[in-house]
Parts: structure tokens; C-alpha cells; sequence
């Protein structure tokens, strides 16, 4: 079996305005949305290895979320330390737009403590939930002492955190730092237009820095991407090099404007690394990814979620 590590942060999430519910819903949210895409979508010949860290107040209800999961193996867990775990409040005034309010401390990692559990690792995805999972250092190592293949999502990366823990976007002005990480990055419209205002070069300073595949999500709109030729998400040396760039924008499946929107963007990142894994081509990929991420809209939280996206009967 081959393994894929998941780096990002459980999140007690308590949501406001969501679909057609006039009272706020509060369960699982972060990190645990892309879990269950992997659940339902990641190859039968990988399991998925949790590198994530929970606060010791929720850890019992985050180790029946994680016991939930058959492709996790035997023995492995969330990193539990003290400080109390991430909780965000989100109020949606449409199916687009939400503000965001964070709460609790998990630490992100740093290098001499995540170097030995990323060693015996083919693939890692990394997905910023919280902004602080990795800072720049930590990822400089982790590009330096990991072989294999690495997916990243920035959205947190850029979102600041006000005194009244309201997230709020910023500028990412060691971008192409970071870009040099990571083979694929995942950033939404909004969050591509902050790193830079003309999108194409952006993308021409992330293929710069070595990443092959460039994904934006559009909301409703799909999906654009810009990749390397002949792309596959393989370590970087192992690559053909030269020709054109490729790009394209994938449309999405209509979704309800009722439906509930948390958790998507986690949902098609996921789906598009298990995609890429099982050999599929980008646009084949990035397709699924924009099929599940859809299928998410008409589903409520993560805890249960990958049997709505298998199209399965979650048992009772």
C-alpha cells in the first residue's frame, strides 16, 4: 500500500445562514472535509496517513471522526497537544460569500518533529485550514527533505486574523517562496488575484519557482488550470521538461443556490490529488473534482459525508 500524508486542522465549526436552516449547525469542519473526499475517492493501493494535530478538548470526538474512516490504517491518529483546538464561526449571506471568525491556538509543525513522520511518505497534500499549519521555513524543508510529490491548497495563506479573531484577506508577498514548494497549488479567484493582478503572471512566476500544475476554482463557474506539458504528479525529476503551457477552464455541474457550500473547495482538492494519484489526465481530474465538489453542495458537514459523496446509504 502506498501512503499519502494530509497536512491541515480539524475545525469545530458553528455555521449561520446555511441552505434553507434557520438555526446555526455546529460539527466537524477544516481538514475533515477533505478526509472524507479522500475516503470516498483516494485508489485502493493508498491509505491516508494524518499528520494533524487536535486540542486535548476535543480529542475524543476527533478520534471517533478519524475511527470513522476505513483508509486510515491501523494505529494511526491525530497529534494531540494542550491548547485548545481551532473553532470558527461562519455566517454565509450567500451561497459565495461568508465572513469568518477563528478561535483556539493548535500549533503549526516544524521541521525536526514532522522531517521523521513524512519519511516513509509517496505523496503529501497539504491544505492551509488554518494559515498556520507550516510556516515558510518549515515548507522550505519539507520541499528540501521530501522526495515525493506535494499538493498544496494556500487558502488560509491568505487570510489574516484580526484582534476579534475575524479573518480577513491579505496580500502573500513571499509568494513565489512559496510556490516553490509545492508541485500543485490550488488557490479560488479571489485568492489568485491577491497574490498578483495579472493572472497570467502569476502563473508564470509559480512554473518558475517549479510548480507543474496551477489550479484556480471559480465557484459556480468551475475550474481554470495551467500545467506544465505532459504533467503528472510525480516527483519534480521526474517530469519531462519543454513545450507549451497547457490551460483550460472546466465548467462546474449546476448547484442549488439553497444548498451548503462549506467545505468545497477541501472536497475538490482532495478529489483532484486521488484523481491525479490513479493516473488520470488533468482535465479527466479536474473534472471529478468539479462533480464532487458540486455533490458536496447538496450534503450537511463532513462527519458523514463520504458516504453521500460515493452515492452510499450512511448506516444508522
Amino acid at each position: 500500500m502506498r501512503r499519502l500524508g494530509v497536512i491541515g486542522t480539524m475545525v469545530w465549526d458553528r455555521i449561520y445562514g446555511r441552505g434553507i436552516a434557520p438555526e446555526p449547525v455546529e460539527e466537524w469542519g477544516g481538514i475533515a472535509y477533505a478526509l472524507a473526499a479522500f475516503e470516498a475517492t483516494l485508489p485502493e493501493d493508498w491509505v491516508l496517513v494524518p499528520l494533524i494535530k487536535v486540542g486535548r478538548d476535543v480529542a475524543g470526538q476527533a478520534t471517533a471522526f478519524l475511527g470513522s474512516l476505513s483508509r486510515v490504517p491501523p494505529g494511526a491518529r491525530f497529534v494531540e497537544v494542550p491548547e485548545p483546538n481551532n473553532r470558527v464561526v461562519l455566517h454565509y449571506s450567500s451561497i459565495q460569500r461568508r465572513t469568518e471568525c477563528m478561535s483556539g491556538g493548535i500549533p503549526g509543525w516544524r521541521w525536526p518533529e514532522l522531517g521523521p513522520m513524512v519519511r516513509d511518505l509517496d505523496a503529501l497534500y497539504v491544505n492551509f485550514i488554518s494559515g498556520f499549519e507550516l510556516d515558510l521555513d518549515t515548507a522550505r524543508a519539507l520541499r528540501r527533505g521530501f522526495s515525493g510529490p506535494m499538493y498544496a491548497d494556500f487558502h488560509s495563506l491568505l487570510l489574516d486574523v484580526a484582534e476579534n479573531g475575524l479573518r480577513r484577506p491579505k496580500d502573500l508577498p513571499d509568494a513565489p517562496a512559496w510556490f516553490s514548494c509545492f508541485d500543485v497549488v490550488q488557490l479560488n479567484e479571489d485568492e489568485m488575484a491577491r497574490v498578483g493582478p495579472d493572472p497570467m503572471a502569476t502563473a508564470a512566476s509559480a512554473f518558475d519557482a517549479g510548480v507543474g500544475l496551477l489550479v484556480v476554482t471559480l465557484g459556480p463557474r468551475g475550474a481554470a488550470y495551467v500545467a506544465t506539458p505532459s504533467f503528472t504528479f510525480r516527483p519534480r525529476d521526474a517530469r519531462p521538461a519543454g513545450g507549451p503551457l497547457r490551460t483550460a477552464r472546466l465548467p462546474a455541474p449546476e448547484v442549488l443556490e439553497s444548498g451548503d457550500p462549506t467545505g468545497c473547495g477541501d472536497v475538490f482538492g482532495a478529489t483532484l490529488v486521488a484523481r491525479l494519484l490513479e493516473g488520470e489526465g488533468v482535465e479527466a481530474a479536474l473534472a471529478d473534482a468539479n462533480r464532487m465538489a458540486a455533490r458536496n453542495v447538496t450534503a450537511r458537514g463532513a462527519s458523514r459525508l463520504h458516504y453521500h459523496l460515493r452515492g452510499a446509504i450512511a448506516p444508522r
